[in-house]
């Protein structure tokens, strides 16, 4: 007898609601940028003062190849899934599928939990730095603090957030990925002009003189590089292209990766180059310091923090989706149309909330730099740099003399080192910075 083919379960509301299968390859490659190539890839100089210029470069170019070779094996199993009958749309029922539904599924819960919420919260924060960027050039001496704009910032977020699904995102994420490309080019050039000013400060590409605390500062910078690179929920990505979505991912990392490519490097040269190990944790905040003139041209940095600002909130809503995916299966009714009354109610009451909490968050505890590492370490570096390897070869099952199976071992091994590592060099990192701020501060530490 032929063996029966696997039923799919029912769709339910999270799935239907908000990862609806509709788009393209291009899409999931606009999703993809959006979710890599954000305004995070400010603080590329700052994690190269914790490397210098050989092993910051060496760093940024082995995480990238690292992150691009797991995405492609990651979407190879998802679509190997795909072809026996089990297409997963959620990053932990692709876990649980492969490594068993036990403690790995809630495993993959907390990392995506932590990932999303930290991403969430560190979008607030620094568009909420933006906002008070602009605001101190045109008043100076104005009233309104960090936490003010933050509030503004959630504010606009909880309007957004209403948009029903994950695909609704696409323009928004198209018109992000022109955005990167052009806050990049500005800040680019803004360095260059810094570092050939008249009142450029003095630079020093040197590391720290302590060998522990170089040690430290290399393992915070790794794991902000892996934060950078990292996504988290291709899964979900790939979910939002239409059936079959066999084969398409790779178009769509193609296309990120490209983007990735112009931004990275233009970013972080320009910025170490231009201010060295004394550059902040947002190299806008260098080309403004606080005494003396601005270092590039008031008309380039204002647009340049316009550009950031809104993409901004595109990262904010393409990183809550999994949230409002989670909200939406609990609370919301498939039999009835997602714009019913029965499920808006619950998706406005529910999705204000989150934000809510992200930007208390955002306005308690800025800093923005610290978050962005002990991301990093805590939940990109598990889901991309050890998961989908693990993943691949459990469920490709390559021969164990073949060079991937051992190639994606000592990807595992080298990363879950790293990871750990990285967790307890940011967290110390963030205690130690703790001592230097109160609550709701007006300046984000780092």
């Amino acid at each position: 007898m032929e063996e029966a083919s696997p039923v799919p379960p029912p769709p339910d509301a999270g799935a239907a609601f908000v990862l609806e299968s509709k788009g393209g390859w291009w899409h999931a490659g606009f999703h993809l940028t959006t979710a890599i190539v954000g305004p995070t890839i400010l603080t590329l100089p700052y994690a190269f003062r914790g490397l210098g210029w050989g092993v910051g470069l060496a760093a940024l170019t082995i995480v990238g190849a690292v992150t691009f070779y797991a995405y492609t094996l990651m979407s190879k199993v998802l679509d190997h899934c795909e072809k026996q009958g089990r297409r997963h749309i959620r990053f932990r029922e692709l876990a649980a599928d492969v490594l068993g539904s036990g403690w790995m599924f809630y495993l993959v819960v907390f990392f995506q939990t932590a990932i999303n919420t930290g991403v969430s919260i560190g979008c607030v924060l620094l568009a909420g730095e933006c906002l008070k960027i602009m605001y101190s050039s045109l008043s100076p001496d104005g009233p309104l603090r960090l936490y003010h704009f933050i509030v503004m910032v959630t504010v606009v977020l909880i309007l957004l957030s209403q948009l029903p699904s994950f695909h609704s995102l696409r323009h928004i994420n198209l018109v992000s990925l022109f955005l990167s490309l052009g806050y990049t080019t500005l800040v680019a050039a803004g360095c260059i002009n810094a570092g050939y000013s008249r009142n450029a400060p003095p630079r020093n590409y040197s590391l720290d003189s302590s060998k522990v605390q170089r040690a430290f500062n290399a393992f915070t910078s790794i794991s902000i590089l892996a934060s950078l690179y990292g996504n988290g929920i291709l899964p979900e990505i790939q979910a939002t292209m239409a059936p079959p979505a066999t084969g398409k991912m790779v178009k769509g990392l193609m296309l990120c990766y490209s983007v990735i490519i112009v931004t990275f490097y233009s970013a972080a040269v320009s910025g170490y180059w231009a201010f060295g190990n004394k550059v902040n944790s947002n190299v806008l905040n260098s080309l403004l310091p606080d005494s003396g003139p601005s270092l590039a041209p008031t008309w380039l940095l204002g647009l340049a923090v316009v550009f950031v600002l809104l993409q901004l909130l595109a990262i904010g809503l393409v990183y809550s989706q999994v949230a409002y995916e989670i909200i939406e299966k609990n609370s919301a009714d498939i039999k009835k149309s997602k714009f019913s009354r029965r499920n808006l109610v619950p998706r406005l009451i529910l999705r204000t909330l989150y934000m809510v909490f992200c930007g208390f968050m955002a306005a308690m505890l800025p800093f923005f730099g610290d978050i962005v590492a002990v991301v990093g370490a805590i939940g990109f570096i598990p889901l991309d740099f050890v998961l989908p390897m693990l993943l691949y070869n459990i469920s490709i099952g390559p021969s164990k003399r073949s060079a991937i199976h051992w190639i994606n071992i000592f990807i595992m091994v080298v990363f879950t080192g790293v990871g750990i590592m990285g967790a307890f060099a940011s967290i110390r990192k963030l205690v130690l910075d703790a001592h230097q701020f109160k609550l709701f501060s007006n300046d984000v530490v780092g």
